[in-house]
């Protein structure tokens, strides 16, 4: 349904009939002029004419040549899109989705209308279900043709509840691709699993929701291993106890997307508990190395042997309530599910700071803990720059820190990122939100003060 020239087929084909028929018509030029010359150079004007006609001649040539050069040098009929994806000019891509009947030219028909509109068909996915089968497209659109204008169309060819929405280069990965690309994720790192069913299903907003209740009892959130699928609502088994819930309510989810989806969840279920192996080596301006590295549930001993050793002033800044239910949170807070968590230990290999990134909803939040006698000395600078790159990479808008007004080192780490920041302050409590950088100046974050030196090196 595309058109796809590779940069030899762009060039004039050169062919040795062509050469034939140039070399002839060279003879008969040669023959044609020499009979004129001798028919005119007898006659009283003969060489004046013969000049004249040499200089039309020369005249003649010189203008063809200019006329050719001119039209061989014309804008392509693609420009590229400003990420570097050829589009043709003047196009927009558009994702569409409708449901048709099951029934012999019922496709044809859709087609045939979006060919009608100068509408190029980039991709097409069927979803078939009891009473119809839902079409989705990817499409290449003239510029002048709107949203509604697809839909009146798609109505008139015979589709049903269709959907658009505007879309970018990044839809053009074909979806087998794409479903490769979110599985390897997945299997490299169990954070990821939240992320890959977000791309997978587009716009939708998915709740870890656990077994048990930080105070210990049952939630009664528990999902059927096969999963259910209920409209506009996904329920999955979470393979660390509890449900993931997904709920994207301006499209109901499909059988294929559910199977999907289950296939993701059964794939995180069978590799078990997993992080990313690669660990960071930082020099600290004093002199004393430490080491920042992913940490997941397996760290809860030492999470909880640090939260004894912080005064309760360090615990009621970072938990904002009864110093004494904070251990409850740790099991939640290291769980992937939940987010992305980073550990700095000591050289002997004692945990002296823990960094968050939740998954909020549609928001992320970052959250620090660092030991007394750490603090002061960029570990909470360098952690909450790593975690705004995390969230950068996942494609996180923004950030927020919840924290209290006297808490002026977590104030001081997020103006050290240099973003624009908006703050709320609602009694006594300060909600810090980081606007994050586009995707192009991923990477470009700013390093905090004092800078310590980084090595990487693998377990």
């Amino acid at each position: 349904m595309t058109d796809v020239t590779s940069s030899k087929s762009t060039r004039r084909p050169h062919h040795w009939r062509n050469d034939l028929i140039e070399l002839a018509a060279l003879f008969t030029a040669v023959v044609v002029a020499d009979t004129i010359a001798k028919t005119i150079v007898k006659g009283p004007d003969g060489p004046y004419l013969l000049v004249f006609s040499a200089i039309a001649l020369v005249a003649t040539a010189g203008f063809h040549t200019w006329w050719a050069r001119r039209h061989s040098h014309a804008p392509p009929a693609t420009a590229p899109t400003p990420d570097g994806t050829p589009e043709a000019a003047g196009t927009v891509l558009w994702r569409l989705r409708t449901t048709v009947d099951d029934t012999p030219g019922s496709l044809a028909a859709l087609c045939t209308v979006l060919a009608r509109l100068g509408v190029d068909i980039l991709t097409l996915q069927t979803h078939p279900l009891t009473e119809g089968t839902v079409d989705e497209f990817l499409l290449r659109a003239p510029a002048g043709l709107s949203a509604a204008d697809l839909v009146r169309e798609t109505a008139a060819a015979g589709g049903r509840d269709t959907w658009t929405e505007r879309a970018d280069a990044h839809d053009l990965v074909d979806t087998p691709t794409r479903l490769l690309g979110l599985a390897t994720r997945t299997a490299l790192d169990a954070a990821e699993l939240p992320l890959a069913l977000r791309q997978l299903l587009g716009r939708c907003t998915l709740h870890s929701i656990p077994a048990v209740s930080l105070t210990g009892r049952p939630t009664g959130e528990q999902a059927p291993v096969e999963g259910v699928l209920e409209e506009t609502v996904m329920k999955l088994r979470d393979p660390g106890g509890g449900t993931l819930l997904i709920e994207r309510p301006y499209l109901p989810f499909t059988p294929t997307e559910f199977a999907r989806a289950r296939a993701l969840v059964e794939l995180d279920a069978r590799l078990g508990p997993r992080v990313p192996r690669s660990q960071d080596v930082l020099t600290l301006p004093e002199g004393n190395e430490i080491t920042v590295r992913r940490a997941d549930q397996r760290d809860l001993p030492a999470a909880r042997a640090m939260h004894d050793r912080c005064s309760a002033r360090t615990l009621g800044l970072r938990y904002h309530g009864p110093v004494g239910d904070a251990d409850r949170y740790l099991d939640h807070l290291l769980s992937p599910r939940f987010g992305r968590t980073l550990a700095v230990q000591t050289a002997s290999g004692r945990l002296v700071a823990l960094g968050h990134l939740l998954w909020d909803g549609d928001e992320t939040e970052v959250a620090l803990l660092v030991e007394d006698d750490w603090q002061r000395r960029g570990i909470g600078s360098e952690l909450l720059g790593r975690l705004v790159a995390m969230a950068e990479e996942a494609g996180c808008e923004s950030v927020y820190a919840v924290t209290q007004a006297s808490n002026t080192g977590m104030v001081a780490a997020m103006r050290a990122l240099s973003l624009p920041l908006d703050y709320q302050i609602e009694e006594g409590t300060l909600v810090i939100t980081a606007r994050l950088e586009p995707a192009p100046r991923r990477g470009e974050r700013p390093q905090p003060q004092p800078q310590p030196q980084a090595r990487r090196s693998e377990r």
